[in-house]
């Protein structure tokens, strides 16, 4: 039987009132659950799930209703039936009744732009496939070799020190410093770019300055590649048949960049701090029984990006996971309580290597076009920064790391590491290959007897070498170079060297 939840106005006065001691009781109008007050999510939705089923009511700020999709099919459904569907929130009924205020905390997200991620039929074909087939010039191989590059760059800046935060130094930084390149304008990565975007998502009282910012730069951007076309995604978007305006060019690349950032910096940080504080997660990757590739995936199952992506909104009356959802209803994208569907997932500890069906991307016609980009960032990411600090272990308790919750989102705040000082490395040598080090005296298995160990290469000079040491202080010998056998050569050619 279908269950009567919104009215024809978009508010929720058919679900009766929970009994006195019920969680739910007083929470807002119609006993609903504020989303944006609660302090633990993923409880929440289950909470809602086991009340409501898979598709269930609940209130944004300044108590706007809204449904949250829980279910993995029901998730799909909506994304996959443009029929229904849309992201067009002109029809959204609490914003045309009014109940919407200009000054509400989400209107940057809801307000109907003329970009891809909102428009429709022929329009958002022939939006999405300037975007797409933009995308569709970039050289992976090369992106992969530029994204080691940004990794040995941003791992020099705090490598002597034998300590450092890997979200605010890396996971922050490494995303951006790739898109700028992608986009064109790798002048414009600096700390204060990497601060703007982080503010314009925090949803700060300075977040239309540093919109402005941003927008700004991506402006320039589009006017000098305008008249001074180069090998990269800005001119290919501008050159593509759709012929954008210079306006759709700048919001596209505001939109690619934004989300792109975002994404893999929480994607990264994620499969960062698994790796540090799981240490059968470690063990794996150390003996070769998971790739740094699966363990991206594991992560998007199971810590997806964006938690929750506003909004979608009926287009008729239509049902949905049993609920009955009106013409003009608006509902949340949600990938986290998606992705731990019961129906989906029984076990939640069960391995999902090999299996891309999670809900991290989104799905349908509104697909994130830059997935392969993301995962690129992350995979390469982890990969390079254990090669550099192969000894790297966390530096304080696991439940002293702490996250910044908002309904979109779940990010990391600090991730502070240890590890033995390194010295810089040349931003042109590839990771883990700096020198070749002496054979071990004592080495017999497997390798031929030399006459003399062979002598290390020298490594980058440094302000003060360290005098030889004596023989009666001699330092254990490192190990031997692995020789470059045809599983070296494909982990090399994989990681872009």
């Amino acid at each position: 039987m279908t269950r009567e939840s919104h009215s024809t106005t978009g508010t929720h006065d058919a679900f009766p009132s929970p009994p006195p001691g019920c969680p739910a009781h007083g929470l807002g109008p119609g006993a609903l659950h504020r989303l944006h007050e609660a302090e633990d999510l993923g409880e929440l939705y289950e909470q809602l799930r086991e009340q409501h089923g898979q598709v269930a009511p609940v209130l944004l700020h300044d108590d706007v209703p809204m449904w949250v999709v829980l279910g993995h099919t029901e998730n799909l459904h909506m994304l996959r039936t443009p029929s229904q569907f849309c992201r067009d929130s002109r029809i959204w009924n609490p914003l045309l009744e009014g109940m919407v205020k200009p000054d509400h905390p989400l209107m940057p997200l809801i307000t109907w732009q003329p970009i891809c991620s909102h428009a429709e039929g022929d329009e958002h074909l022939r939006l999405r496939g300037a975007v797409t087939g933009a995308m569709s010039t970039i050289d992976h191989r090369g992106l992969r070799r530029h994204i080691n590059r940004s990794t040995q760059r941003l791992v020099n800046r705090f490598c002597e020190e034998g300590r450092a935060d890997l979200v605010d130094q890396y996971a922050e930084h490494l995303p951006m410093a790739v898109m700028c390149e992608i986009l064109g304008m790798p002048d414009e990565y600096n700390d204060r770019i990497v601060e703007a975007a982080r503010d314009m998502l925090k949803g700060t009282e300075t977040a239309i300055a540093s919109n402005a910012y941003i927008m700004d730069a991506l402006m320039r951007l589009t006017v000098k590649r305008r008249a001074q076309p180069q090998e990269d995604f800005t001119t290919h978007l501008i050159n593509h048949p759709a012929r954008l305006t210079d306006e759709e060019v700048g919001q596209h690349l505001r939109v690619v960049l934004i989300a792109a950032y975002e994404a893999t910096a929480n994607l990264l940080a994620n499969v960062l701090r698994v790796v540090l504080t799981d240490p059968r997660f470690r063990a794996q990757l150390s003996g070769g029984q998971m790739t740094v590739p699966e363990a991206v995936e594991q992560s998007l199952w199971d810590e997806p990006p964006f938690s929750a992506v506003l909004g979608y909104f009926a287009k008729q009356d239509t049902e949905l996971g049993g609920q009955r959802i009106r013409k003009g209803d608006g509902l949340l994208f949600a990938p986290a309580p998606g992705n731990v569907d019961p129906r989906v997932r029984p076990d939640l500890s069960a391995n999902m290597m090999g299996n891309r069906s999670h809900l991290a991307f989104g799905g349908g016609s509104h697909e994130c076009p830059g997935a392969d980009i993301g995962r690129a960032i992350a995979e390469v990411g982890v990969d390079a920064l254990l090669m550099r600090l192969p000894d790297v272990e966390l530096d304080c308790a696991e439940d002293e790391l702490e996250w910044r919750q908002s309904m979109m989102s779940s990010h990391l705040v600090a991730l502070p590491v240890r590890f033995a000082p390194k010295p810089p490395q040349d931003v042109l040598q590839k990771p883990g290959h700096a020198s070749v080090p002496a054979q071990r005296a004592t080495w017999q298995v497997g390798a031929p007897q030399a006459a003399q160990p062979a002598p290390a290469a020298a490594t980058q000079p440094t302000d003060a070498q360290p005098p030889a040491p004596t023989p009666e202080a001699a330092p254990v010998a490192p190990e031997p170079a692995r020789p470059k056998g045809p599983w070296r050569r494909f982990l090399r050619w994989w990681r872009g060297n």
